[in-house]
């Protein structure tokens, strides 16, 4: 509706402004399509200029031509003028007349209006069109200018010719017919003019009695216009006829001035609605049309994106999306400034991560998934996230479908992954020791909660440093389930294609392909190293070739009782029964044999106690520390258990093992590089 009301004014603008257009000059009005403002003018040459004469009179004048006008007709498309007359041999005339062009103008002489008059004896009067002759007459003194040949312009002492058609130029020339001849009376002038054709059939005495006072005599212009020759102005449609063959605008009489717009008007705004309407619908159905294709595409997208599928589970009760939302492509697109390059916070296996804003002002992070019609494991992740809720764990917000690639839309976490933290120069914060005792306890309180307190049990099969974010208080997160599995109650392992992160891989998974939650265990024990030592899953630097791996070159290192040599320098300030505890625990977690590593339960109760006694120490006056007991706690946790000796556990057997040898040798190419997802 507003687009038809400014429709509707802009069609009548030109009508209100064009009947402001009317002026005055002197007695004389003007209407379009002449004017004396410029908005008021069909074109230049239509410009008037108003102009005071000595008497004190105002006298209306063509701008660019400088002819007076003294009437207008717009119904026939007629402008009356005063028309300059050319002299020769005048004694009392000494002035030249400069000629009249109108060659670039929409005027020309009108043929049936006016005709050409040469006056003089022995005289021969030419009209010329630049430079070629176009017409004229010869006069002769054989008559006496009173007689009835002379009243008649025949050729005695005056003589006349039709104009020629669409003259558009006034520069005659006069010559005399005899050089020796002696000019008679009346008087030694000569003329050529362009006059009014009113019908006299006393031409001589006119010419007699008006040619010796006045320097100009009447005559008729003809306009016509065309589209070349309109002007930019928005008022065109309404100033006057535009590329007719009857150039008269509607209404006004002569030199009234006075039209009324009548049935002009009635019909612009006539027109004008007819043009809104057409202009709305077709507006309408340009938006129908597109609603209808970004449906389309929307629904396919949908389909192939795997909505079909979410939406049987859902229905099912298999899964529940209520903490979840269906995002637009819309919102997330203006959330990221279109996935702005400089918005991308990093780049994996699945996809891309890009910082964006909400509506509402919430930080998120937009996963852009890559992968080439298998949507496998994103379904897998929005089923199991939709039903994860813990502290330690991402919350998976929502996501779209409505693009070529699914999004995954995340709580934003702020200060980047453990990896980072661990392995690359931090200057701004310092990962001491209380502090990796605190990841590693709500790492293992995750994986515990994902391993027994879910509602189903449901193995992670890629925990690493690189999938466990830091929040804004630098509190564990653990994220990417692209690769989880969600296991029935009476299941113990799943069997599937051997998936996961060389360094943090199960040996036993490796060589059996059945996946289990003691080989979350492993992986969780290998990140555990990890924050004990510093050092990468895989790497050749100051490794045997044996043991490239973290995981067999910690157990060596204990084995040779060489564990204080492999710590990380930044917490060797912490407390060492505690260091060599959790390095027992991990120790635990790496054995090859998946049955004898403690379940994330037990790994959970071990770290909370640690930490306990740790608050608890802290309340106790620091002369009196060394008087606890600390070996009811650490009692058991010797480098050389039972346990892990009756498992085979030395270097030899890790590296005899088919399967650790082989995990070993097929990652010499990832050395010194942080962990890459493969799939065998």
């Amino acid at each position: 509706m507003a687009l038809a009301l400014h429709l509707l004014f802009i069609s009548l603008l030109p009508l209100a402004l064009a009947s402001s257009c009317h002026s005055t000059c002197g007695s004389i009005t003007i209407s379009p399509p002449f004017g004396i403002t410029p908005n008021c003018l069909q074109s230049k040459w239509f410009e008037i200029e108003c102009k005071q004469n000595s008497d004190g009179t105002q006298r209306p004048y063509l701008k660019l031509i400088q002819l007076e006008v003294t009437r207008f007709d717009y119904d026939s498309c007629k402008v009356w003028i005063k028309n300059p007359v050319y002299t020769r041999n005048c004694r009392n005339i000494t002035a030249l007349v400069p000629p009249v062009n109108m060659t670039a103008s929409p005027f020309v002489y009108s043929r049936e209006d006016n005709v050409f008059l040469g006056v003089g004896c022995h005289t021969r009067a030419l009209l010329l069109q630049g430079s070629r002759v176009s017409g004229g007459c010869v006069s002769i003194c054989g008559q006496d200018p009173n007689s009835s040949g002379i009243r008649a312009c025949l050729g005695s002492y005056c003589c006349s010719a039709p104009l020629p058609w669409s003259l558009s130029e006034f520069n005659p020339r006069i010559e005399d017919v005899a050089a020796n001849s002696s000019p008679r009376d009346p008087g030694d002038c000569n003329y050529a003019l362009i006059a009014e054709d009113n019908g006299r059939a006393d031409w001589g005495r006119w010419i007699l009695s008006e040619l010796k006072d006045s320097d100009s005599v009447p005559a008729v212009l003809e306009y016509r216009t065309s589209c070349a020759e309109t002007s930019s102005t928005t008022l065109n449609s309404t100033l006057g006829p535009q590329c007719t063959s009857s150039c008269a605008p509607q209404g006004g009489q002569g030199n009234s001035g006075s039209r009324s717009p009548g049935m002009s008007v009635i019909g612009v705004v006539f027109s004008s609605l007819v043009s809104i309407v057409f202009l709305v619908g077709v507006w309408i159905q340009y938006k129908i049309f597109r609603k209808s294709r970004m449906n389309k595409r929307k629904e396919k997208y949908f389909k192939q994106n795997g909505g079909m599928l979410l939406q049987r589970r859902s229905l099912n009760g298999d899964v529940s999306f209520d903490k979840t939302k269906l995002f637009s492509s819309r919102d997330l697109e203006k959330a990221t400034d279109r996935f702005n390059v400089n918005r991308v916070l990093g780049k994996g296996g699945q996809g891309t991560v890009y910082k964006g804003m909400l509506a509402d002002g919430q930080i998120v992070a937009v996963k852009k998934l890559e992968f080439h019609g298998n949507v496998e494991e994103f379904i897998n992740e929005v089923i199991i996230l939709s039903q994860i809720n813990h502290r330690n764990v991402v919350r998976l917000l929502g996501f779209c479908l409505e693009t070529q690639v699914p999004l995954l839309v995340y709580e934003f976490i702020p200060n980047g992954n453990l990896f980072e933290h661990l392995h690359e120069q931090n200057e701004e914060f310092c990962m001491v020791w209380d502090t990796r005792l605190r990841i590693a306890s709500e790492v293992a309180g995750a994986l515990f909660y994902l391993h027994s307190a879910a509602s189903r049990p449901i193995y992670h099969r890629d925990i690493k440093s690189t999938n466990i974010l830091l929040d804004d208080k630098f509190r564990a997160k653990v994220a990417d389930f692209g690769t989880s599995r969600m296991v029935s109650m009476e299941k113990t392992h799943i069997t599937t294609q051997v998936q996961g992160t060389f360094g943090y891989l199960d040996p036993e998974y490796f060589h059996t392909s059945q996946f289990t939650d003691k080989s979350d265990v492993y992986s969780f024990g290998v990140v555990v190293v990890e924050l004990l030592t510093g050092q990468v899953p895989i790497s050749s630097s100051g490794r045997p070739a044996e043991a490239q791996s973290l995981a067999s070159y910690f157990i060596m290192c204990m084995d040779q009782g060489r564990l204080y040599d492999i710590l990380d320098p930044r917490i060797m300030e912490g407390a060492k029964e505690e260091i060599t505890v959790v390095a027992n625990l991990a120790r635990r977690c790496l054995n090859l044999n998946g049955r004898k590593r403690p379940t994330m339960r037990e790994v959970t109760a071990e770290l909370e106690g640690i930490q306990r006694l740790r608050r608890m120490c802290s309340n106790i006056e620091p002369q009196n520390y060394e008087e606890i007991d600390f070996g009811g706690l650490f009692e058991g946790y010797q480098p050389w258990t039972a346990d892990y000796a009756s498992s085979g556990s030395t270097l030899n057997t890790i590296a005899s093992s088919s399967s650790h040898g082989l995990l070993v040798s097929e990652t010499q190419q990832f050395v010194d590089t942080p962990p890459n997802v493969v799939k065998l």
